[in-house]
């Protein structure tokens, strides 16, 4: 049934923030469940128990008896501002930290409902995408995937792609609200070309594997060694007995395995995925855990950090999403231009705060001088538990001060704070992403 809620703009607002001022929510009509709705909240009663059980074994004879604060599974809408509907994912199962814990020492399983999927078919398909999106598909070979943007004509980005080449056909995939529109947009630009294309999101099951320990998790299911060793590769494969399509994106800075399967497969691979019992952590994260681990390793998501106005060059991932060794594509005169004559007004950077004051998103960006100018404003941000719990963020600001180096005054917790503009968008070791 249809449901009204306010929606409070979860992209703009970190894990631990107070409550947002009535400014940033408006009225949902329709929510959509995702299918791990009752997996997660059944999860999390297990977890409560597990937690029950542990305290009243450690309780020592005459001690005063301890009631363990019960884990709570938080749900957050994700959509469009302003949409009249949208999908409802978890923020986080009770248990932020050891959700992080998971994602950096062992697997942390996310809902991939907020995610896309389009299936591309046809001879041609390769021939057509090459004359379509940013990045060179040309050697295209099977297992291989790549990132790439498609622009309008103005060469402002309307969806961020990771293209899978699996030999039968294509999987694509982008942001679900960003699905509709990329397939009819495509599909206007076939004139005899033998490529089918076809938003298959309602039809397909969505899971995101993220952390040091996804690889054995997959194998000890049936990946077969030696598949999904590099970033950008994919595989099908067959896991706990259900016919599965993986493609590997680190975005964590760990390995990171999206998994495309049939919708009634998500709660078996689910169920199957966190009772293998490995030697690490393997348990269901939420947003919040996923959201601090990508910040940390510079990945900016659209919709969040860019969006439909952005041109590549204010995206901060120009580099792993566009060619400038391949022929003709929608938009790239614009690109083309802007690579060598002009510089774009404004770019997303990384900053690091110099004090122990978090900046939400939407949060004005200024020159360090008291009273200077606006230039910009912060897109996400969370705390760095591989930095020290260390305040980091992404800013969108304009392009003259975003050198590395440069001090910035920022709107935090109710004061100001100052930021340095990092090298790259990755604030882990071991260069950009």
């Amino acid at each position: 049934m249809p449901r009204s809620r306010s929606r409070v703009d979860w992209r703009n607002w970190p894990a631990g923030a107070e409550c947002p001022p009535r400014s940033y929510t408006h009225t949902i009509t329709i929510v959509i469940p995702s299918p791990l709705h009752a997996r997660f909240e059944q999860e999390v009663l297990a977890q409560a128990e597990r937690l029950r059980t542990a305290v009243a074994s450690a309780a020592r004879p005459g001690a005063a008896e301890t009631s363990p604060l019960q884990p709570a599974i938080a749900w957050m809408p994700y959509g469009p501002d302003a949409a009249d509907a949208c999908v409802e994912m978890a923020a986080d199962l009770g248990a932020p930290a050891a959700e992080y814990s998971a994602i950096r020492r062992g697997v942390g399983v996310m809902d991939g409902f907020t995610r896309g999927t389009l299936r591309v078919r046809g001879a041609d398909r390769v021939a057509f995408l090459q004359r379509m999106v940013t990045q060179d598909l040309k050697e295209l070979k099977q297992g291989e995937a790549r990132e790439s943007f498609w622009l309008n004509r103005k060469g402002r980005v309307q969806a961020d792609l990771l293209i899978a080449e699996f030999g039968d056909e294509m999987l694509m995939d982008l942001d679900r609200f960003a699905a509709a529109a990329t397939v009819e947009q495509l599909r206007g630009f076939l004139f005899s070309e033998d490529v089918q294309i076809d938003d298959v999101t309602a039809a397909t099951g969505r899971l995101a594997l993220h952390g040091a320990a996804v690889l054995a998790l997959l194998q000890a299911l049936g990946l077969p060694s030696g598949m999904l060793e590099q970033d950008r590769s994919c595989a099908a494969c067959t896991l706990g007995g259900i016919a599965t399509r993986a493609v590997r994106r680190d975005l964590a800075g760990v390995p990171g395995v999206e998994l495309f399967m049939a919708p009634d497969a998500v709660v078996p691979v689910f169920d199957a995925l966190l009772a293998v019992g490995l030697s690490q952590p393997v348990r269901a994260v939420g947003w919040h855990a996923f959201n601090v681990a990508r910040i940390e390793a510079g990945s900016p998501r659209f919709l969040v950090d860019f969006g439909r106005e952005a041109l590549p060059h204010e995206t901060g991932v120009l580099a792993r999403r566009v060619s400038f060794r391949k022929g003709c594509y929608l938009g790239q005169e614009v690109v083309a231009r802007m690579e060598s004559l002009g510089k774009p007004k404004q770019r997303l950077v990384g900053v690091r705060m110099q004090e122990d004051r978090l900046p939400v998103a939407g949060a004005e960006v200024h020159v360090e001088a008291a009273g200077g100018e606006v230039i910009g404003a912060i897109t996400s941000s969370g705390p760095a538990p591989m930095l020290g719990s260390a305040c980091v963020a992404f800013a969108m600001l304009k392009y003259a001060s975003g050198e590395p180096g440069t001090r910035v005054r920022v709107a935090a917790e109710g004061d100001w704070a100052i930021g340095v503009v990092q090298p790259s968008l990755r604030f882990l070791p071991g260069g950009t992403p």
